[in-house]
């Protein structure tokens, strides 16, 4: 079985030259979090929102998506995808998970990042120092999950016997996922026993990626089976071939424009990982089709990899008609051949 999940990116309206009405930015706000809770009965197995500043999406505070869909939903699965930890201090991320696993229900997911090197390079932070203010969060994280009272005394952070409340609801922790982009930050996390998510490379490099993922988790004693990993991918669906290429070719377009439009996207990061400046996407990274070609995708895709879990971009930044469109032929065609893959 696959499990399927919504990957969330909200898309901003207007942009740089173009400030929208306040009444049209709510007005958005209630279209998604009407949509998200119809995706419960659609079969997805939750939502993980993602973390972006500074421009081109209304996503700075995804915990508080969390909470407002918390209220209206029973079954989804709820998380970040991820956290980006180089901002915050460790404490404020730890009780905001005790947080949301109570106002969820248990149905929290914990996903950290260290984060856009483009977006870091806008606070003045460094990859380098991105990478310390993320080990040692999640060194404190590791700390809090295990224990009531919490010491720590690092380059970044110092602190004694503090209690850091409330505890999560699910014992002794929420699932843990991270972002990956490397073998070694897919050992990291083996390490730890944290989950990972990635995208944007060939369904063979993620091979490479998770295969080292799973020697690093043998290493460690456990056997990092399918249900610890996961594959994204930007999903352009639509009811026939020829509809969902001409879709496919828009969110193309507008990804062009955002990557050219966005100056974030085209700084030159000294100690971001190459390429720096720009980037590329492997073609794996778009799939198109109906319902069950989208499906049949996904599964190859999985298969390839080794992954349990897909978390699909569906129609990105498209008119919320279109996109709430796609979520319901998603889940009603789509997602009862990803439960049923081998």
């Amino acid at each position: 079985m696959i499990k399927p999940w919504l990957f969330e990116f909200l898309p901003e309206l207007g942009g740089p030259g173009l400030e929208p009405d306040p009444r049209d930015v709510a007005a958005l706000f209630g279209r998604y979090l009407d949509l998200w809770a119809r995706d419960e009965a659609l079969g997805f197995e939750g939502i993980f929102f993602s973390e972006h500043h500074f421009g081109r999406s209304y996503s700075a505070s995804p915990n508080l998506l969390i909470a407002a869909l918390a209220a209206r939903t029973r079954t989804l699965r709820l998380g970040v995808m991820g956290v980006v930890l180089p901002y915050y201090h460790p404490t404020r991320v730890v009780e905001e998970i005790g947080m949301l696993d109570h106002l969820t229900c248990g149905r929290l997911e914990i996903g950290t990042a260290i984060g856009v090197p483009q977006e870091l390079a806008r606070m003045n932070m460094t990859m380098a120092e991105a990478r310390e203010r993320n080990d040692e969060i999640v060194a404190v994280i590791d700390a809090a999950l295990a224990n009531r009272v919490v010491s720590h005394n690092g380059k970044y952070f110092s602190f004694s016997d503090l209690r850091l409340l409330p505890r999560p609801l699910q014992q002794p922790s929420p699932p843990r996922w991270t972002t990956v982009v490397s073998a070694e930050s897919a050992r990291r996390a083996a390490r730890r026993r944290i989950k990972i998510s990635t995208g944007f490379n060939s369904a063979p490099m993620i091979k490479r990626i998770f295969d080292a993922y799973r020697e690093e988790a043998d290493a460690a004693g456990f056997a990092a089976g399918p249900e610890y990993l996961a594959l994204r991918r930007r999903v352009t669906l639509a009811p026939t071939n020829e509809e969902a290429h001409a879709r496919a070719k828009a969110v193309a377009d507008r990804l062009k424009a955002f990557v050219a439009e966005d100056e974030r996207l085209n700084a030159n990061v000294p100690d971001a990982p190459a390429p720096t400046g720009g980037f590329t996407l492997s073609d794996d990274e778009f799939i198109t089709g109906t319902p069950d070609e989208v499906a049949q995708n996904i599964i190859a895709q999985c298969r390839t990899v080794g992954a349990g879990h897909f978390l699909a971009v569906l129609n990105w930044s498209a008119p919320v008609d279109e996109v709430a469109e796609a979520h319901a032929l998603f889940g009603l065609k789509a997602i009862p051949l990803l439960r049923k893959a081998l």
